[in-house]
Order: structure tokens, then C-alpha cells, then sequence
């Protein structure tokens, strides 16, 4: 490696990245299959998908843990794709926070700043306002094994943010907490983002974190990019049939066109749960099987004459019971239509 391959820091605390036509196999296995991909200064954008879509491959590959087959990645307009990973001017967050066990929250901190010989009064003034940043002051001197996972993940973010990077990769950092602690340290991720303006690249396969912490997400499945665009566009307007039924809990009716929520054969209608009012008027007649009482809404499952099964989100408190027969009226000016032989959405 040549000086020339050296990237430094960029002139600003973020950067931009482009991913251009990344392709990734193993042996006949496409993991990864033309992904081209811009995330602007400041950004943060979620790559979002289910098991094997090909999004924490992407990351490593930004990353530089895992060489791209094809295609390239350039960070502040610089290609990396052949550079290593401590010269890309990124820092990483891992699944499992990847902390050192025989050393304490502040010298994990400190450990990268260190390996880089850079000065140590420098070190250490910035691992102490992360530290406060984050909340960790008071935790610097116990290791790994004496704090909670909350606490662990703070670290692992903060361990990244002394490094003071161009760009965040964060991949599922928030999948081994439980569920109250997961939404508390998503508004922490989100806060500090606005916070700092670092880029971030954000991998998660929970569409609800997608939905509720990026300013883009990025749909990815077989390691085919999807669609990408604000988490409400994406919402309303899905490009075609995958993504409308990923993202969206509960996801949205599909149903051959024809049937319950009406269309011409050749097509998928879809409707989401909230577009289906009880309504004694309605067209269509509901089964209901189960009644998913959640405090500040009800869901409703079950299905319709013809066979179709639909779920409906009402509000909270709904008197209905398993065996009940409600009747529906169809939004039709949010109602989907979607071609059955390709996906692809339809005007």
C-alpha cells in the first residue's frame, strides 16, 4: 500500500458515501447483486431487509472487513475499495459490541486512539467527553462484565465516536437489548446523530428502528436494493409488492385482485391495516379469529367470505370477540395495486 492510498480525514466531521454497482457471491450464492447506493454529508440512511438481503454485507464492505466481487466505494470522494480499514476514515459498531473484556470501559475507549500513537493528553480529554456525551462518566473504571447491556452498547458507541470519524457504520447494534431498553437507546442513536451530524449507515432488520430512525431507508432483499427514500414515502407509495408487505406492522393486506378489497384479475390489491374502517356499510364482511388488544390500539384478524385473510388496526378498547362478524369499508384512495406476475407497483 502507497501513501497515496492513505485516506485522510475529511474536511468536515462527515462525509459523503457512494456505493456504485457493489456485487458480492461466494461460490454461486449472489449476496450482494449490482447495489448502487449514495448517502449524503450528515445522512443517515438504514439499510433495512430480512435475513440474507445482502445489508450487513454492504456494511462490511464500506467497512473494509469484506472485499466487494465488483463495483467500487468511495468515501468524501475518495475510492476505498481497495484501501484498508483503518485508513477509511470509518468507525464500526458490531451486533455484539465487540469490547475488550480485560480492559475497562475508559481504556476501550481509548485503545484505537493509542494503536494510533496519537497524543495522550488528547486521548484522553476526548474519551472524557464522549464519556459525559453519553453518559459513561461514572462508569469509565469497571470493565465489560460489570455493566448492563445498555451500558455496554453506550460504550460501544462512544469507543467509535473518540475515533471521531467521516462516517457511523452500525450494524444491529440494538438487537441484543430488550424491548424497552431497544426504544430508549433508538432515541438515543437519533438524538445523538442530530447531535454530532457525523454520516451514518444504520443495518437493522426491524422495520419499526427503520421507520422511526432514518431520514432515508434503503429496502434491500436477495441483495437487490429495493427502493430507497424518506420512511414515509416508502410507506405510502411501496415500488412493489416485497416492500409493501416488509415494511409495516402489522404489514398490509395482499390480496388477489377480485377478491375482497375488489381489482381486476392480473393484480395484487393491498390495503393497510389502518385503511379498513368497521363500517356496518361496508363491502366486506369479517370473520374475526383474533383480537389483539395493545392498550392504545386494537388489531383485528381474520378473514373475509371468500377466504381472504385481512387485519385490520382499530382503536383502543374495540368490543369485538373472536367469532364476531364485522363489516369493513375499503379506503380507495389508499388502496395498492400491484402486478401479480412481476411485484412492481402500478399507477
Amino acid at each position: 500500500m502507497t501513501d497515496a492510498d492513505t485516506v485522510t480525514d475529511a474536511d468536515t466531521p462527515s462525509a459523503r458515501v457512494a456505493l456504485e454497482g457493489l456485487g458480492k457471491r461466494y461460490g454461486d450464492v449472489v449476496a450482494l447483486d449490482d447495489l448502487t447506493l449514495t448517502v449524503e454529508p450528515g445522512e443517515l440512511v438504514v439499510l433495512v431487509g430480512p435475513s440474507g438481503s445482502g445489508k450487513s454485507t454492504a456494511l462490511r464492505i464500506l467497512a473494509g472487513l469484506e472485499e466487494a466481487t465488483s463495483g467500487r466505494v468511495l468515501v468524501a470522494g475518495r475510492d476505498v475499495t481497495r484501501v484498508a480499514p483503518h485508513r477509511r476514515d470509518v468507525a464500526m459498531v458490531f451486533q455484539d459490541y465487540a469490547l475488550y473484556p480485560h480492559l475497562t470501559a475508559r481504556d476501550n475507549l481509548a485503545f484505537g486512539p493509542r494503536v494510533r500513537r496519537e497524543p495522550a493528553a488528547a486521548v484522553t480529554a476526548r474519551v472524557e467527553r464522549v464519556a459525559v456525551q453519553l453518559g459513561l462518566d461514572g462508569l469509565l473504571d469497571r470493565y465489560p462484565d460489570q455493566l448492563s447491556g445498555g451500558q455496554q452498547q453506550r460504550v460501544a458507541l462512544a469507543r467509535a465516536m473518540v475515533r471521531e470519524p467521516a462516517v457511523f457504520l452500525m450494524d444491529e447494534p440494538l438487537s441484543n437489548l430488550d424491548a424497552q431498553l431497544r426504544l430508549a437507546a433508538r432515541a438515543e442513536i437519533v438524538e445523538l446523530h442530530r447531535r454530532l451530524g457525523t454520516t451514518t449507515v444504520y443495518v437493522t432488520h426491524d422495520q419499526a428502528e427503520a421507520m422511526t430512525m432514518g431520514d432515508r431507508v434503503a429496502v434491500l432483499a436477495d441483495g437487490r436494493l429495493q427502493q430507497v427514500g424518506p420512511p414515509q414515502a416508502v410507506y405510502d407509495a411501496p415500488a412493489n409488492r416485497f416492500v409493501a408487505g416488509f415494511i409495516g406492522s402489522p404489514p398490509m393486506n395482499l390480496v388477489a385482485g377480485g377478491g375482497a378489497l375488489g381489482g381486476e384479475p392480473g393484480t395484487v390489491v393491498g390495503v393497510r391495516p389502518e385503511d379498513l374502517h368497521p363500517d356496518p356499510t361496508g363491502a366486506v364482511a369479517l370473520t374475526v379469529t383474533v383480537v389483539e388488544a395493545l392498550g392504545s390500539e386494537t388489531v383485528l384478524a381474520g378473514h373475509s367470505g371468500d377466504g381472504s385473510r385481512l387485519t385490520v388496526r382499530t382503536g383502543p378498547r374495540s368490543p369485538c370477540r373472536p367469532g364476531d362478524v364485522v363489516r369493513l369499508a375499503v379506503d380507495s384512495a389508499r388502496r395498492h395495486r400491484f402486478d401479480a406476475a412481476t411485484g412492481r407497483r402500478l399507477p
